[in-house]
């Protein structure tokens, strides 16, 4: 029993401190609607790292790129802010923006050569350097996503990491619903080669 209370405490706290945070950003993001810099820049010291990730995961390990267009996801919230609602949770709204500014960049894309047909260019990657043995899983597998073509790579991280479903995602990118979850398959596969079973 002690050890079901004390689980039960931890969900407790944990529930209340992301109530703390969800009530705080909401309070930043009406003063920064109001104009406030300060506050806004409390918002992106807050969710600088994440907005980061995300962008990072879609479009690929471009670092200076990446930081461009994390840059690029605050000024737009930074215009959009007066019109957001506060129907959902700030930080869910923030995301989805950094989400939406990665996808215009991969859209941006679609007419160079690297994404102009990912079919291509998976069968190209091969499977054959899979990441070293003494390096933790969820390196390798943030290194074998960054290696995957764009629009799989996007397709992946938005339907397993996002939760994203096929018919969104078909939306986003500008595919059938069959090609989606096609570059769903066969990315999959190309991360289980690359991480030698691991996966």
């Amino acid at each position: 029993m002690p050890m079901l209370n004390a689980a039960m405490n931890h969900v407790m706290i944990e529930t209340t401190t992301s109530e703390v945070a969800a009530e705080t950003d909401a309070a930043l993001a009406r003063s920064a609607a109001g104009g406030d810099a300060g506050a806004f820049e409390s918002i992106y010291r807050r969710h600088s790292r994440r907005v980061h990730g995300v962008i990072v995961r879609l479009v690929g390990g471009q670092g200076v790129r990446a930081e461009d267009l994390t840059q690029e996801a605050f000024v737009r919230a930074w215009q959009a802010l007066p019109g957001f609602r506060f129907e959902s949770a700030f930080s869910t709204w923030l995301h989805r923006l950094a989400v939406t500014t990665a996808l215009m960049e991969l859209r941006s894309r679609r007419s160079g050569p690297r994404f102009s047909d990912d079919e291509d260019a998976i069968e190209d990657l091969g499977i054959a350097d899979s990441a070293g043995s003494g390096t933790a899983l969820s390196i390798d597998l943030e290194r074998a996503v960054a290696t995957l073509p764009p629009r799989a790579r996007a397709v992946l991280v938005l339907h397993d990491v996002e939760g994203w479903k096929h018919e969104e995602i078909a939306n986003e990118l500008g595919m059938a619903v069959g090609s989606s979850k096609a570059q769903l398959h066969r990315a999959r596969q190309l991360l289980r080669g690359r991480l030698g079973g691991k996966a």
